[in-house]
């Protein structure tokens, strides 16, 4: 009989990489605290030990704020642009998270301390499912917004196909979209604001980004099953894995 079948997993190291944004970086740090009180519980024997990677200049942003124990920071090199501005230049910024993290990310790993288990990524950072593939180790794709979100992402081959890609919101926006499996009828005014801009680029980045969430093991959505049962339900069904509802990820949570 194979013994790694058989032998429980009494310890295990999570390298957890957010997108450099501040709405991303909060959802991914809450889930691992979350994460942990759950490793810590009674009820469970095992050792977690999370690696969680920023910037060098994100570190300056958080390293002093509390966390658990065995959440240490793992830091890249400052390979973006700087968070204090990069407004003035989403395009740009965006580009860079796509094509500058993956290389450091890939040293990194190679001086972590401990063999990496499992890689628990924003579902932005893209090269992370291929990273993670390349090497054998499982990725979690972390989506941090609701699910509904996710699938008018993941969908908008449906916006394509009946007419409503790319629209004009002025003229358009109370146009009904009933197609998305399992979300209610919505105007197209009601899509995430980023279908509304002119300039399509940061969306093309963003479609890219989701389309590769295919190539990862597991789905994590920052959602309540209760609250979106049916879009959930839609989406484990397109899904060859694993697909959990890990919400709401919020720091009031915490005790």
């Amino acid at each position: 009989m194979d013994s790694a079948r058989t032998t429980p997993i009494t310890s295990l190291h999570a390298v957890a990489v957010p997108y450099p944004g501040r709405g991303h970086v909060n959802v991914m740090m809450n889930f691992c605290k979350i994460l942990s009180a759950a490793a810590a519980s009674p009820h469970h024997k095992l050792k977690l030990l999370i690696s969680f990677v920023i910037t060098e200049e994100w570190l300056g942003f958080i390293g002093s704020e509390e966390k658990p124990p065995n959440v240490s920071f793992a830091t890249i090199p400052n390979v973006l642009p700087s968070e204090l501005g990069r407004a003035a230049d989403m395009i740009s910024f965006v580009g860079a998270t796509h094509t500058k993290m993956e290389e450091p990310f890939e040293r990194l790993l190679d001086r972590l301390p401990l063999p990496v288990n499992i890689i628990i990524s924003d579902s932005f950072l893209n090269w992370a499912v291929e990273v993670g593939n390349r090497r054998n180790i499982p990725v979690a794709s972390l989506w941090p917004m609701p699910a509904s979100v996710f699938s008018i992402f993941y969908h908008t081959d449906l916006l394509v196909q009946n007419g409503h890609f790319a629209f004009d919101l002025s003229e358009r926006g109370e146009e009904r979209v009933d197609y998305f499996p399992g979300i209610s009828s919505i105007c197209l005014a009601d899509l995430p604001s980023i279908f509304h801009l002119k300039d399509q680029r940061l969306l093309h980045l963003a479609l890219r980004a989701v389309s590769d969430v295919s190539k990862a093991k597991y789905l994590l959505f920052n959602s309540i099953f209760e609250l979106e049962p049916q879009v959930i339900n839609a989406l484990k069904q397109e899904f060859s894995y694993p697909v959990y509802s890990v919400g709401p990820v919020v720091s009031f949570l915490q005790s």
